[in-house]
């Protein structure tokens, strides 16, 4: 065996296809880093141009390492990034180490980096502005499918979670006010945000955008929490429902006005589209 960078590799094997899939190599369409050009790797890029310029899964790639025979450390770092995205605390180690190639040790690793980060940075970040929510979400931009986000605030619009409600399809969503709201409550909750995601990165709303914006804010009347904002969002930008006019403190309950509230001229938007649940 030596070692080859970022994971091991077989040098006693002749077929260079085995070599090539023993780094990671072309499985399922999902190459490992070491096939990339040096200055590409995902180590090199975060060393050039910092932590900000990876993807979630970069970063995982960059403390996980390596993978394991038959799943390099890209496919590592993609299964565990899914299983993060649905969780809505931090897994235990034994549930991480039920992954297929994770084991104890990056188990480990993994749990003791994000409770390191909860106590370290998850408190403290207030909401002034769009701005604020997007660049706290927008590192799930570049996820394929639709994510429904809900931000809690507490009254002076600190952060105190950042949960993905649901996840969709490539163009759609499910979402139940239901379901949005179950957690901020538990939080004791002054506000929410809400977001979604356009893997389009069309970012005009749909009709469907505005009924659950208009859903979701009489139910936070209702339930005396402040809904200060709906985003939909791209790698590139975002639209904010509140920044456009198209949130009042007034006039939302009635289910009319807000219709006509949240109006916008143009054609239906192809993105993506949220279905309302009842």
């Amino acid at each position: 065996m030596q070692y080859c960078g970022m994971e091991y590799c077989n040098d006693d094997d002749s077929d260079n296809s085995e070599k090539k899939l023993y780094l990671g190599g072309n499985r399922n369409n999902v190459p490992s880093p070491l096939l990339l050009r040096i200055e590409d790797r995902p180590r090199e890029r975060l060393i050039r141009d910092g932590p900000e310029s990876l993807s979630d899964q970069d970063l995982l790639i960059v403390m996980l390492v390596s993978g394991v025979h038959g799943k390099n450390v890209t496919m590592l770092a993609r299964d565990l990034l899914s299983k993060l995205d649905r969780e809505k605390t931090i897994p235990s180690v034994a549930d991480l180490g039920n992954l297929r190639g994770m084991g104890k040790s990056k188990a480990c690793i993994i749990s003791a980096m994000l409770e390191f980060g909860r106590r370290k940075w998850a408190g403290g970040q207030f909401i002034h502005n769009p701005e604020d929510i997007y660049n706290l979400i927008k590192h799930h931009a570049d996820r394929k499918q639709e994510r429904f986000i809900c931000l809690s605030l507490n009254g002076a619009h600190e952060v105190l979670a950042v949960r993905v409600v649901t996840i969709g399809l490539v163009n759609r969503t499910i979402v139940h006010p239901r379901e949005v709201f179950a957690d901020p409550i538990i939080d004791r909750a002054s506000a929410i945000v809400v977001a979604h995601n356009h893997p389009s990165g069309n970012l005009k709303p749909s009709d469907e955008d505005k009924e659950i914006t208009i859903r979701l804010k009489t139910s936070a009347d209702i339930l005396g929490i402040n809904f200060l904002d709906h985003l939909i969002f791209s790698e590139k930008s975002f639209f904010s429902f509140r920044q456009s006019g198209l949130i009042r403190d007034s006039g939302m309950n009635n289910k009319e006005n807000s219709a006509q509230s949240v109006k916008i001229n143009g054609s239906q938007d192809d993105g993506g589209n949220l279905v309302l649940m009842d």
